[in-house]
């Protein structure tokens, strides 16, 4: 019997040259460096990500959990202030908040782009709050004039969680550079990829020399830990293969962007808007199509079936997130369990997202588009 084709959701593009990197450092014996400045390749692919994302500074960490992480701790504030994100994200976004010692509280998204929902951030500011931490979920720019204005009337910073937005942009600026810091990954799955890392950008160079001190555990020079930190450092492996990604960054976005396209094309032509909600595109907003995330307007168990459909025919329609974060055990466990968000669990429960990826064939795209069709006149009805 023959196989289905198989579409993953994402996939890493490594080619000799990150192979080649790989080897030359390992050839070298140094493979990291312990001091808050950071190895030469790490230093570099600072230097250039700075360039591209037009930022004074870049500090690269081997997680993009770990920018998070680094960037609640320069808060400097007391335990428990309270920080506003989204529970409609990866887990990391709250996680590295408690780890730091500080409060997620849960703001609702809106059912455009799925980013945060800027009456009901308004609302849950509170003399606790410390920051807002807007998440381009997907790559979709959050709605950062309103975010921007609301942190200034109440002094509040701005944490911009771009994991999934490197190459996004707002109003003609790249994400991740609009609020106090933004955090990147470079997770296999994600538009370019170190194996594991992350990059904090910010345009206040002392806060860049706190956050270089937190990712050395505290350190200055010696051993004179000054501050709160740990072992959150990129090695030179990683950033190595950064230093090839990058050059390749504007080509994978090109390609994502072309597949987007073209796939949004086709399910309008077939007439699966009828059964989709497709994204909602504004002029001052362009995502990088980390993915292509719609809606099935008709529910979840409607949703589920698709989703079940593709997969068996070999594309990995992925949902991200089925249970927000206020509903998972830990968060129930928390206290955040009784928490209404209505539009965060209407999206969480309706979404489904779709591969754009530069390794994605035209043919592919028919296939998905094709599976969709049958999916639809199964279970539709």
């Amino acid at each position: 019997m023959k196989m289905p084709r198989s579409i993953p959701i994402n996939r890493p593009i490594i080619g000799e040259e990150e192979v080649s990197a790989v080897i030359q450092v390992l050839r070298s014996g140094i493979l990291t460096n312990p001091t808050p400045q950071g190895g030469e390749k790490v230093r570099e692919f600072e230097k250039q990500l700075a360039s591209y994302l037009g930022v004074k500074e870049v500090i690269a960490v081997n997680s993009g959990t770990s920018a998070l992480l680094a960037s609640y701790l320069t808060l400097n504030v007391k335990r428990s202030s309270e920080v506003l994100m989204p529970s409609l994200t990866f887990v990391a976004t709250a996680n590295a908040a408690l780890l730091a010692g500080l409060r997620p509280v849960f703001v609702d998204v809106n059912l455009e782009d799925y980013t945060l929902d800027i009456n009901d951030l308004e609302k849950k500011v509170t003399r606790n709050t410390v920051a807002i931490v807007p998440v381009h979920l997907y790559g979709f720019p959050a709605d950062m004039d309103e975010v921007l204005k609301i942190a200034e009337n109440n002094s509040l910073k701005v944490i911009e969680d771009a994991a999934q937005a490197l190459g996004s942009s707002y109003r003609g600026f790249k994400v991740g550079t609009l609020g106090d810091v933004g955090c990147f990954s470079f997770y296999p799955g994600k538009i370019i990829t170190t194996g594991e890392g992350g990059a904090i950008a910010t345009n206040n160079l002392e806060l860049a020399e706190q956050l270089k001190s937190v990712r050395t555990h505290g350190q200055v020079k010696g051993y004179d830990y000054e501050r709160l930190g740990s072992n959150l450092r990129m090695p030179e492996l990683e950033a190595a293969i950064g230093l090839v990604q990058l050059k390749k960054l504007n080509d994978f976005l090109s390609i994502r962007r072309r597949n987007a396209e073209y796939l949004l094309r086709r399910l309008e032509e077939e007439k699966l808007g009828d059964q989709l909600i497709l994204p909602q595109l504004k002029p001052h907003k362009q995502p990088n199509w980390y993915l292509l995330t719609v809606r099935v307007e008709k529910g979840q168990t409607l949703r589920d079936k698709v989703v079940s459909y593709l997969n068996s025919r070999g594309i990995a329609a992925t949902i991200y997130y089925p249970t927000p974060l206020h509903k998972t055990p830990l968060y129930a466990k928390l206290g955040y369990g009784e928490l209404k968000l209505p539009k965060t669990e209407a999206v969480a429960s309706t979404v489904f997202s779709l591969p754009t990826h530069p390794s994605l064939t035209l043919e592919d795209i028919e296939h998905i588009v094709s599976a969709l069709k049958e999916a639809f006149k199964h279970f539709a009805n």
